[in-house]
């Protein structure tokens, strides 16, 4: 069953919360000195977990934190991807029910361990999971894994955008001294005078010397 939840799923008093979600904030605000980070706000959150009591507090904590909580069970064949983070019941085909490949995650993943018999480290190595929640939840547990699994997705994805950069980087330096080759051998000029002829064309062209380089060496290779 799919459920999507608003902040007034629950009943509430005439401020708007619960006697217990009025415990957990104030405990949490204790604890932290401060509201919720306000980088959490409006977080897309999907949980997939049985819906018992533990299940409850961890909806209700993230909706506490302003999360837009989506609730889904029984665990569908594949884990959503339109969302930010997803908070899921720890099984052993939850590797092969993730959307993604490995190490390119489609969102945070927390896995959510109900405390029954042995944890299975390699299943949680296979699952590549960015946070863990340990049943019973608490208030504290909650925002710190939702806190750190999001920063450590957002990591993630800086380093991937850096090593694409840093592929594309190698891949026009080893075009580019390709097409200097090919353009001393067949002009008979030196290395300097085919860096600026490559150099020229871009600028004649307004495109890059890697686009050029490539040009050069995709030509050669097809009159060859």
């Amino acid at each position: 069953m799919q459920e999507t939840i608003g902040m007034k799923s629950f009943g509430r008093d005439r401020n708007g919360q619960t006697g217990s979600s009025r415990k957990e904030a104030a405990h949490a605000q204790q604890a932290s000195g401060s509201s919720p980070a306000k980088s959490l706000w409006d977080l897309k959150v999907a949980v997939i977990v049985e819906r018992d009591d533990d299940g409850e507090r961890l909806v209700r904590e993230l909706q506490r934190l302003r999360c837009q909580v989506h609730h889904e069970w029984p665990m569908p064949p594949q884990i959503p991807v339109h969302c930010d983070v997803v908070f899921c019941t720890l099984s052993p085909d939850l590797p092969q029910r993730l959307p993604w490949i490995p190490g390119e995650p489609g969102a945070a993943l927390v896995v959510v361990d109900r405390g029954e018999g042995a944890l299975d480290l390699k299943l949680l190595h296979n699952c590549a999971a960015h946070g863990v929640l340990h049943y019973p939840t608490t208030v504290r547990s909650v925002q710190t894994v939702l806190s750190l699994a999001r920063s450590h997705f957002l990591y993630e994805r800086r380093l991937r955008g850096r090593i694409e950069k840093l592929d594309e980087s190698l891949r026009t330096m080893r075009s580019v001294e390709r097409a200097k080759s090919l353009l001393i051998r067949v002009k008979n000029i030196t290395e300097e005078e085919a860096y600026n002829y490559l150099r020229r064309q871009a600028m004649e062209r307004r495109v890059t010397i890697g686009a050029v380089a490539t040009a050069i060496v995709d030509s050669y290779d097809l009159l060859s």
